[in-house]
């Protein structure tokens, strides 16, 4: 039997059906379009762990700690071990596979059976000794086995990047709620201070309204604005907690494990002076969900191959080869060895419009995965130019909010000082008290936006996941 070479260098070599794998490119515009007044460039991010540029201890011990031992993060590399095991399991299909097997059997034949057995001519009871191996190899000629196992690996990469999307999400998260427990500090001080303040204004008034220097309205007034400000505390405390909760938690501890570490009031993390933004074309790489999406899309397009490998024959090599006998005192004689040893073909011919069927749902899933990578990318390019903006005008009305300050402090100043020589009423004391008091706890809550703003920012641009530092405590597959 001759083979045709062309028809013999397929069966050597083997081909792959079905489309080939292009890593798509993405329309990116050159630069962002939000405006960038707060020290944002479009320079190439100059460190991969942002969190150090607040210049806060306490803030990258809770974000080591929390690569450490985060539960998700646990959860996201069993998902990546289990995709590698399966991928294993897929590539073992491209080898052959031999099964042993061995046997004995007792039997007994019937005399009355049709066609009778005489007991003279042939015993009835019969012992039956086999052993043996059987081996069977699909040679992978037009490459299904092979698409199937770059499916199996795009897939496996697709969780990778997946686990690095947790990672992400959750160093962001403990930034976050570190910034929020600590603004929930500083409102708490500011409010105690001006508590302290409003306490010393009303025991005035109780002089003057003692000496007949003025009236009980004035007292009432005062001791109104105390008791308006003393109900903001508890608020503040409550809040203080359900962030401290939320930090232990994304720590793996208990809810009250990290209580005792922050008690003590310390400052909103600092915005650094300079915000290296990159451009948006390093979003394909450093966003590991647009990497998600991409993976997903190679892997859709591998399915493509491994269904239309169906249309074609299959060819295997099979064997099989033991001992067997009636015998157990023949068992290891040359004349109870047998063997079959040859190659096979299987064609589903009549099955053609199943197969098809399947490969148009993989050209379909295909679609879907483009159009699920090029959402991803627009919603990268969204959540950036988002955080951008956001972070660029809460620094603005961070300065106006200081200005604001210095200026209800001197208004404060002034209306205090003309009430005591009797040149304006106790109202306009009060309007600047009350004014002061807003105007500090607006400022406050806009450090916490800033900081906040940043750190959504940060996320956006994919940064942290690839820091080699916090790679090698993270709790990551390896």
């Amino acid at each position: 039997m001759k083979f045709h070479p062309f028809l013999l260098a397929c069966l050597l070599a083997g081909c792959e059906v079905g489309p080939d794998y292009h890593p798509p490119r993405p329309a990116a515009p050159a630069q962002w379009v939000s405006p960038q007044a707060a020290g944002e460039t479009n320079g190439p991010p100059a460190e991969a762990a942002w969190w150090k540029s607040f210049h806060d201890p306490e803030l990258n011990s809770l974000i080591v700690r929390a690569a450490q031992s985060n539960l998700d993060l646990r959860v996201a590399a069993g998902r990546v071990r289990q995709a590698r095991a399966a991928a294993r399991v897929v590539s073992a299909a491209l080898g052959p596979t031999a099964d042993a097997a061995a046997s004995y059997n007792r039997n007994r034949y019937s005399a009355h059976g049709f066609p009778p057995i005489p007991p003279a001519l042939a015993p009835l009871d019969e012992d039956l000794f086999q052993a043996g191996f059987d081996a069977s190899w699909e040679l992978d000629v037009f490459g299904g086995t092979r698409r199937a196992i770059e499916a199996a690996r795009a897939d496996t990469a697709a969780v990778e990047f997946a686990q690095h999307d947790v990672l992400l999400t959750v160093l962001a998260e403990v930034a976050r709620h570190y910034a929020a427990a600590r603004s929930c500090q500083q409102r708490l001080a500011v409010a105690n201070d001006n508590i302290k303040a409003q306490e010393q204004v009303l025991e005035l008034t109780r002089d003057l309204f003692a000496k007949g220097l003025t009236g009980g309205l004035d007292v009432q007034q005062a001791d109104a604005l105390l008791e308006l400000t003393r109900a903001q505390p508890p608020a503040f405390e409550s809040g203080f907690r359900a962030e401290v909760y939320q930090l232990s938690l994304l720590l793996g501890q208990q809810p009250g494990a990290t209580l005792d570490e922050l008690a003590a009031t310390a400052p909103i993390p600092s915005a650094p002076p300079m915000v290296p933004a990159g451009l948006p074309s390093d979003l394909v790489q450093r966003r590991p969900d647009v990497r998600v999406a991409e993976r997903q899309l190679a892997a859709a397009t591998a399915r493509v191959g491994a269904a239309t490998a169906g249309l074609y024959p299959k060819f295997y090599l099979t064997g099989d080869a033991g001992l067997q006998s009636v015998k157990a005192s023949d068992w290891f004689t040359a004349g109870s060895r047998y063997w079959s040893a040859g190659p096979s073909v299987q064609w589903r011919i009549f099955d053609t419009g199943r197969i098809r069927a399947s490969i148009r749902v993989q050209n379909a899933l295909v679609d879907q995965a483009v159009a699920s990578y090029e959402q991803s990318m627009l919603s990268a390019f969204t959540e950036v130019e988002t955080a951008l903006t956001s972070y660029a005008k809460e620094q603005i009305r961070r300065q106006s909010l200081a200005r604001s300050v210095e200026a209800s402090e001197k208004a404060v100043s002034v209306a205090s000082d003309l009430y005591k020589n009797g040149l304006t009423d106790f109202l306009r004391v009060l309007q600047s008290q009350q004014a002061l008091y807003q105007s500090q706890d607006a400022l406050v809550q806009s450090d916490a936006a800033v900081a906040t703003d940043l750190i959504a920012l940060y996320k956006a641009l994919g940064g942290g996941w690839d820091d080699p530092s916090l790679a090698a405590s993270a709790q990551l597959a390896k």
